[in-house]
């Protein structure tokens, strides 16, 4: 198969993951997949072949020559995003697209536009998978997953290719920040990896933010309305209160870069609680700091503007700027850049505005910088996929691997 043809194969799973169900994988959906791939590598040829009951499958491409040559892996995950159903997807390729306006649902009157969308010209001509307007696509990271594969059987069809030994894996639950949370480093046994889950074609990234997900929980006092002078505290005004607090100037819709933000991803309360919950993000580790401190100063101040206790800060590290662990061994993200450059592919080296399966797989002793997969609008009814930038990522692959044996 070619990674088209696994690519269309590997979406029709559904692979959703949730953020409630407390376990790992979080969708026994994902196990589905992950069972599917390991009977697929093992047909390959591939040895060390793993499945764990979590759903981490990891498989071995031994090497084909006796020089030592550094251990390297591959990795990509096999979940799609909860923000967008992913079940009965049903792609379709625009053969040669024209630069206009493409018809995803004429139903729904969904359309993908460059209007809406600038970058789809920078692919006018090229074959574009998208959606019929009504899930998700999958190529967040089903792309990664394809382009790993073919380029494992591309090197096994072409011994020419003198390579080390290669590790692959597939990983659960990447969308819900959990993706490392298993993930056995020691039994993978890499020198470094990179991650297929980058976008636009020569996307490499080894930086991304500091993260933390804040709960600010308001406890109120509710009396009579009729007699609440002097004595009502509403918890939801007091939530209220709060954000307005904050810097306006540093909400999402008004940052980018290495600009970091204060996120409020939801709201609820009565008079006598109420709960703002934020996603707290920089790449700078001193200015992350300070905006958790920022937080907990803001908190400090409305429980003397009001009675102690009102309100109350539960704060959750999740996960820190892998550039402190990849930077000390820059030589991965140079031979990342040297392989794109001789496929004359252009490289973006820019910080990744989120997180990845990387940045906790560096920390737990993995460098792992980001490599693009081509996918685009992940997460919604607007995704799509250049064939071409897939194509891309193969040979990109490929040529890392070549290159690593040559060094």
């Amino acid at each position: 198969m070619n990674v088209v043809d696994r690519f269309l194969k590997y979406v029709s799973f559904d692979t959703q993951s949730s953020e409630t169900s407390g376990t790992t994988p979080s969708t026994e959906k994902q196990m589905i997949l992950a069972k599917a791939l390991k009977e697929e590598v093992e047909a390959m040829g591939l040895t060390e072949v793993s499945l764990d009951e979590h759903a981490y499958l990891m498989a071995t491409l031994p090497a084909n020559t006796d020089k030592q040559i550094p251990t390297i892996g591959f990795i990509a995950h096999l979940d799609t995003s909860p923000d967008m159903s992913g079940m009965n997807v049903k792609p379709r390729i625009v053969k040669n697209y024209d630069g206009k306006d493409i018809l995803l649902n004429k139903e729904n009157n969904v359309i993908l536009s460059p209007k809406m969308f600038p970058e789809l010209l920078k692919h006018t001509g090229e074959d574009i998978i998208v959606t019929d307007g009504t899930t998700l696509l999958g190529a967040d990271d089903k792309a990664g997953i394809a382009e790993i594969m073919t380029a494992m059987q591309y090197l096994i069809d072409h011994p020419e290719i003198k390579h080390g030994k290669i590790r692959i894996a597939f990983n659960p639950d990447e969308e819900i920040g959990m993706g490392a949370s298993k993930f056995d480093v020691e039994k993978f046994g890499c020198e470094w990896a990179y991650t297929m889950d980058g976008s636009e074609v020569g996307e490499l990234e080894f930086e991304n933010f500091n993260a933390a997900a804040v709960t600010v929980s308001v406890k109120g006092l509710n009396v009579h309305p009729g007699y609440a002078k002097n004595k009502m505290l509403n918890a939801g005004l007091i939530a209220m209160q709060f954000a307005q607090m904050l810097p306006a100037q540093q909400r999402p819709e008004h940052t980018e870069g290495y600009e970091g933000f204060f996120h409020l991803t939801g709201m609820n309360g009565t008079v006598e609680e109420a709960t703002l919950s934020y996603i707290i993000r920089d790449h700078d580790a001193e200015k992350f700091d300070k905006r958790l401190k920022l937080l907990q100063d803001t908190a400090d101040y409305m429980n003397k503007l009001y009675s102690p206790n009102t309100v109350k800060l539960e704060i959750k590290q999740q996960y820190r700027n892998m550039r402190e662990i990849v930077e000390p061994k820059k030589y991965i993200v140079d031979l990342a850049e040297e392989a794109m450059k001789e496929l004359d592919i252009v490289p973006l080296i820019h910080p990744i505005r989120g997180g990845t399966d990387g940045a906790q797989l560096s920390y737990k002793g993995l460098p792992c910088p980001n490599i693009f997969a081509g996918g685009m609008n992940f997460h919604g009814k607007y995704e799509w996929v250049p064939i071409q930038s897939m194509e891309k990522a193969v040979k990109v692959i490929v040529k890392i691997i070549e290159l690593n044996a040559k060094k």
